[in-house]
């Protein structure tokens, strides 16, 4: 055999053996450790160990490359502003420390974990890091899966529905196993595409629980008599609801529930103000062997929603931009002077800033059936002059097109921004002739079969001027093609009741929310699975219910889209499950089932002059990203005046 072809053939066979079992994460030299200055007095005090006895054998080492990160000291306040007590959730966001994570080039890779391993898309096998703590000093261990998965998911009162649903693959819960202290694996017969990706959500699958502060609360550890007694203190009506009270690991809004995350909270709720201090057992160290986080505080502040903008730029937050919206841009950026902070503008990646969903689920029967019929949304999304809508409500500054993945995403092609979004009346009305649509009254306005004039309800939440901006251009071309629009505001319960009924033909929300998939991402999004999918509530109902509420999914192309949603589920090969996410975008992109208009819009973040590590580009979105969560805001730090 040739030295090539041996070659070859090696190179043939590790490619092989990579496929069907993946190891993530590799250990690391830790450099010699330095005390946090806001901690050396309670180290000294005995009322911590030192910086070696806090973070784990082998921490999780950040790495600084020079040019959009440096290293840097501890110490500082960051203020924060938001509108809702319930919002201490997003210091979760924001803190990002999930068991595993996406790197800035959105693959997994472990972060609270030190490595995983993933056999055949259907065996995880998890290694913790031996020495990690909870924010209380109590080991970290496999106790915590273990109690979590047999006294929370698989605990009929905890749990009535059983585990959560992105662990159940074909009606099958995982095998759980706890290999030793700091290893446990979860198995299933099938592959389960959804695994790493809940783990590493903005909103995260927690199969953890801290079990040696939970076990107070639970009927299985605790005198029952005396957790009923204790819960009825407490306002609620059983131990259940008292543990589930307690187990807010997302929210934390439970000051003594211990934490993994960067900050945790001090500040029980009720209150206006919540303050997180530093864990001094976070597992995350940087090159020159700082603990982080660098900063020791956060500040949430909360105000008004409408108050954020003017409070922002009057220099009452250091980074912001929740509850700031690009029509704030020119104000903010008037400030930066006065307030010794910056205004940058990172893009947004949902698949729309602004979409139509076209209600296939509508109760009218006529509006039904010209609704389903796809020549119909075809015309309405020919019938947009997106470029218009661009100059003049975006200043020119975002991207026109449908509602699909954008240009960064792997899955990219340009057909599926392009068809059916490009501006032409002349093949709009072509279509709307094609299904028999010809007759119109006096005013131009076409009739429907039952000849009704064809006035399309569109119904919006109401909340942003822009909307309605949007609205009146829109309806400004389709009238050109004899559709006429009314726009019906409502309050947001109200709007989605009214879509989620059948009584709505078309809504306007944003578009996707994750416009940067890759192929391992689960690509329910464009399947009938949820009934806040808006233009299918009904057969997203009867998937979410499993056929307990809601309507069958009754057109082919839908029917297609939930055969291949099953395919990619079990496919454990990158390649096939490419290829399955393709023939879910082109039958999205012929099908047109909502009617993306701009994307790409951009963001306002507000950052203090003082803040450094912050990128001065960035993407800005829920998911994949927790907005600032893919940046580290723990390596974010405060440099002096």
């Amino acid at each position: 055999m040739t030295l090539l072809k041996r070659t070859f053939l090696v190179s043939v066979l590790v490619l092989m053996e990579s496929l069907p079992h993946r190891v993530v994460g590799a250990a690391t030299t830790t450099p010699a450790l330095v005390e946090t200055p806001s901690l050396t007095a309670l180290v000294a005090a005995g009322q911590l160990p030192p910086v070696s006895q806090r973070i784990p054998q082998t921490p999780s080492i950040i790495a600084m490359d020079g040019k959009t990160k440096s290293l840097g000291r501890h110490g500082g306040d960051l203020r924060i502003l938001m509108a809702k007590p319930t919002d201490t959730r997003l210091i979760t966001v924001y803190g990002y420390a999930r068991l595993v994570v996406y790197d800035s080039s959105l693959q997994f890779v472990p972060d609270i974990l030190e490595r995983f391993e993933v056999r055949e898309g259907r065996v995880f096998t998890l290694h913790l890091r031996k020495g990690h703590r909870w924010s209380d000093g109590h080991p970290f261990t496999t106790e915590d899966f273990r109690y979590y998965w047999e006294d929370v998911a698989n605990n009929s009162d905890l749990s009535p529905l059983g585990p959560d649903k992105r662990l159940i693959i074909d009606k099958e819960s995982p095998f759980f196993e706890v290999i030793d202290e700091s290893t446990v694996r979860f198995t299933w017969s099938r592959p389960n595409s959804y695994f790493l990706a809940a783990l590493a959500d903005a909103s995260p699958l927690y199969i953890y629980r801290p079990s040696h502060y939970l076990k107070k609360f639970h009927a299985r550890y605790a005198d029952e008599k005396a957790l009923l007694k204790k819960a009825r203190e407490a306002h609620h009506v059983n131990w259940a609801a008292l543990h589930q009270a307690r187990d807010r690991l997302y929210t934390m809004d439970n000051p003594d529930l211990p934490t993994l995350q960067p900050w945790l909270n001090t500040t029980r709720p009720p209150s206006i103000r919540f303050l997180f201090k530093r864990n001094p057992f976070y597992h995350r160290i940087d090159a020159a062997g700082r603990q982080l986080p660098y900063i020791d505080a956060i500040t949430v502040n909360v105000v008004l929603a409408n108050l954020i903008p003017a409070k922002t730029g009057a220099g009452e937050s250091d980074l912001q931009s929740r509850y700031i919206a690009f029509e704030d841009y020119t104000f903010l950026k008037d400030s930066e002077p006065r307030y010794n902070f910056s205004v940058r503008l990172w893009s947004t990646t949902k698949g729309a800033h602004i979409a139509l969903y076209p209600n296939l689920n509508t109760t009218d029967p006529t509006w039904r059936q010209v609704i389903r019929d796809a020549r119909f949304r075809q015309a309405l999304s020919l019938a947009i002059n997106r470029d218009e809508i661009n100059e003049v409500v975006y200043f020119g500054l975002a991207k026109v097109g449908n509602n699909t993945v954008l240009e960064t995403s792997p899955l990219f092609k340009p057909a599926f921004r392009t068809t059916w979004s490009v501006f032409d009346l002349k093949k709009a009305n072509q279509l709307l002739d094609g299904m028999g649509l010809t007759k119109r009254n006096e005013d131009g306005i076409r009739l429907l079969p039952d000849g009704r004039p064809m006035i399309v309800m569109v119904d919006t939440s109401g909340e942003k001027t822009e909307t309605t901006d949007v609205l009146e251009l829109i309806g400004d071309t389709w009238s050109k093609i004899g559709v006429k629009m009314l726009v019906r505001p409502a309050q947001r319960d109200i709007f989605r009741n009214r879509v989620f009924s059948g009584q709505s033909l078309i809504a306007v929300w944003s578009g996707l929310a994750n416009g940067v998939p890759t192929a391992e991402m689960s690509p329910d999004e464009f399947v009938p699975t949820r009934q806040y999918q808006l233009q299918w509530p009904m057969w997203g109902k009867f998937i979410e219910s499993r056929g307990k509420a809601g309507e069958p999914p009754d057109l082919p192309e839908a029917k297609t889209l939930l055969s291949l949603s099953t395919d990619w589920r079990r496919a454990a090969d990158p390649l096939v499950k490419t290829e399955i996410w393709h023939r879910i975008l082109e039958i999205h992109t012929s099908q047109v089932y909502s009617i993306g208009i701009i994307n790409r819009t951009l963001q306002p973040v507000v950052v203090s002059n003082r803040l450094r590590n912050v990128p001065a580009e960035g993407f800005h979105n829920w998911n994949p990203g927790a907005y600032f969560g893919i940046y580290r805001p723990d390596t974010f730090w405060f440099a002096n005046e």
